[in-house]
């Protein structure tokens, strides 16, 4: 490398004019102007080397080696700022996968609101993009699930660990402020760190997503909560989005209809441009994650089937269960399965493994009076239809899921079936469902995403001074 280096620098330093006529014919890098007759000089090592030879050569350099090329001259300069090359070490240089890093800086770079046309791709410059995202600090990303929060690094390729989440940390009886300054010193702790030292990027639970006044004002209330308490513990900068949004950019979307399976209960939320359309309301489903385990656990007793633990019962769930596409063909079939586990031994399911997952569509064999979730998000798309908020009236035919419980295989096909069949002609056309992009840690890594951003911090991150003075606050949720 070093002697690379050297060879191109000594190309170019005998030489009094940086621009230098290139013979006819030759097919190495030329100026930006297409018609020009002048054309940039590599030096006599590379002159007569064609420029896509040259940029293979450049690939195989380190991008910090490939930013001194830049310094070399002119032609070294416009070879080096290719779009191309630095997508190249993108890809191999970043953790975030490159098409989700194109997605979130095409985007989201703009922060919140989210422009409705992104920025044509032709109009950065990702040699600029690379060197601002090596420059952003690690931040401390926590992702508030309705059951688990999980907590890690942005830098790191996955969450750390997991514990309580918030909503539900310490004594629920104790003032809000109070439960957040234990929660939020106890994440601190664990990952070891102080909070003066790092930004933070805080998913926040879907809940209160009425409009209703009352629902607002609960929103208000948790929103300057948390802000204050992480100011006073001195965190230098507060970014807090709502949980559905992240798992929406996760999979590479800013609008779309985003179905969360949380702990206790499952919401139907549409989001148009990164904002929860809360007047067209959101739909919510008295069933959960909890309820699908409980569910497994009555099959398994009713089939005399012995266990120790509720967490046997959801391992079993997580690893044998799954949707029939449907279900009562799938009755007739021999579906018995056996998994091992530590300390318990073997345990066989049969009927239970697609029984547990089909009370998502038909909830009373669980005791629950409520619609099914493809008439929910049916529901929703008819409210949305009829909303006419834009002049695309396509955006909320794209369903994302997320949650845990939304990675149980067979899922996503059989909701988009459901919904083809349920919706009319017009409005079933185009309608896909995406399964969790990174399973149960979805919106983790939507954080993730925005919190490695090139603009990350003067886009998307509210200051102590900027809180007080109110004038991003009400921007990101």
């Amino acid at each position: 490398m070093a002697t690379l280096l050297k060879k191109m620098w000594e190309s170019v330093a005998p030489r009094s004019h940086p621009l230098a006529r290139r013979p006819s014919g030759d097919k190495s890098l030329s100026s930006s102007s297409p018609s020009s007759s002048i054309t940039m000089s590599f030096g006599p090592f590379f002159d007569q080397v064609p420029a896509d030879i040259l940029i293979q050569i450049v690939k195989l350099l380190t991008p910090k080696d490939a930013v001194k090329l830049s310094a070399v001259c002119r032609a070294w300069l416009s070879l080096v700022s290719d779009n191309c090359l630095w997508i190249h070490f993108l890809q191999n240089y970043q953790q975030d996968p490159l098409d989700s890093i194109i997605f979130a800086e095409l985007k989201l770079r703009s922060g919140y609101p989210l422009q409705a046309s992104p920025i044509p791709m032709a109009d950065l410059s990702f040699m600029r993009i690379y060197g601002q995202r090596q420059l952003i600090p690690g931040s401390v990303i926590i992702d508030g699930g309705s059951g688990y929060c999980k907590y890690g690094w942005s830098k790191y390729p996955r969450p750390s660990g997991q514990s309580a989440t918030f909503l539900e940390f310490g004594n629920i009886e104790s003032p809000m402020y109070s439960r957040l300054r234990h929660f939020f010193a106890t994440m601190y702790s664990r990952m070891r760190v102080r909070p003066s030292n790092h930004p933070i990027v805080l998913s926040i639970p879907i809940c209160h997503y009425d409009d209703t006044e009352s629902a607002k004002a609960s929103r208000r209330q948790l929103k300057e909560a948390i802000h204050t308490v992480l100011f006073d513990m001195n965190v230098p900068a507060v970014c807090a989005i709502n949980q559905a949004a992240l798992a929406l950019y996760a999979a590479r979307q800013t609008s779309g209809i985003l179905v969360n399976i949380g702990f206790q209960v499952t919401s139907v939320v549409p989001i148009l441009h990164g904002k929860v359309m809360r007047k067209v309301g959101v739909e919510v489903m008295g069933l959960g994650a909890l309820k699908l385990t409980g569910f497994l656990r009555q099959l398994m007793q009713q089939n005399n089937i012995k266990f120790e633990s509720l967490y046997t019962v959801r391992t079993l769930k997580e690893n044998l269960c799954y949707v029939a596409a449907d279900y009562n063909a799938e009755l007739a079939k021999d579906t018995q399965a056996s998994l091992w586990i530590p300390a318990e031994g073997w345990f066989t399911l049969s009927k239970e493994r697609f029984q547990t997952g089909e009370i998502l569509f038909q909830p009373r064999m669980a005791g629950v009076r409520a619609m099914g979730l493809h008439h929910a998000v049916a529901l929703c798309m008819d409210h949305c239809h009829a909303a006419e908020l834009t002049a695309d009236n396509t955006w909320f035919k794209t369903v994302v899921l997320s949650g845990g419980t939304a990675c149980l295989p067979g899922l996503a096909e059989r909701l988009e079936n459901e919904l083809h069949e349920l919706l009319s002609p017009s409005l079933s056309n185009g309608v896909r469902v995406i399964p969790p992009p990174f399973g149960a840690d979805t919106a983790w890594f939507g954080a993730k995403f925005i919190s490695n951003l090139s603009t990350f911090l003067p886009s998307w991150c509210i200051t102590k001074k900027q809180f007080r003075r109110k004038s991003k606050v009400n921007l990101v949720w």
